[in-house]
């Protein structure tokens, strides 16, 4: 399972024309679920993700996390986030889990952070042609990955 989190100012999904979710201050998560991802995984990148402490406190030093300053999530599932360039120009999707697998991990994740955190979290809908508008603070981008309920990245 891997996550890309862009600390953010706004961020807001449309999906199929229709806007599916915005939010202000947090995290813009993009979630890509791999072949093989568990419940499990879930639970830790979501641990891992909710307790960062990457905004900044009085003295401009990244110390809060997301419940320290009330900050919302934006989570958009994003396969291509497995893709395999290795050979080739065309990347392989090969990694990715299949669908409803994936779908079904996707709304875990989510709902093991809205656990987690006193903030909103607004979501992308799994499947459909989305364009996505942030608005990056610092800017401030971090890639985590985990797999086999342990965090590589």
């Amino acid at each position: 399972m891997k996550a890309v989190i862009q600390r953010v100012t706004q961020a807001s999904v449309i999906a199929d024309g229709v806007l599916t979710g915005e939010i202000g201050r947090g995290y813009m998560i993009l979630l890509g679920v791999a072949q093989g991802d568990t419940d499990n995984d879930c639970d830790k990148l979501a641990d891992k993700i909710c307790k960062l402490r990457i905004f900044a406190d009085e003295n401009g030093k990244t110390n809060l996390s997301i419940n320290d300053v009330g900050g919302d999530m934006l989570i958009v599932s994003q396969f291509t986030l497995l893709a395999d360039c290795h050979h080739g120009n065309r990347p392989s999707f090969i990694n990715a889990g299949s669908p409803d697998e994936a779908n079904r991990l996707y709304e875990l994740f989510c709902g093991k952070c809205a656990e987690k955190i006193g903030g909103k979290i607004a979501k992308g809908v799994f499947g459909a042609d989305m364009s996505v508008s942030l608005v990056n603070d610092g800017p401030f981008t971090i890639y985590i990955e985990c797999k086999n309920g342990e965090i590589l990245a």
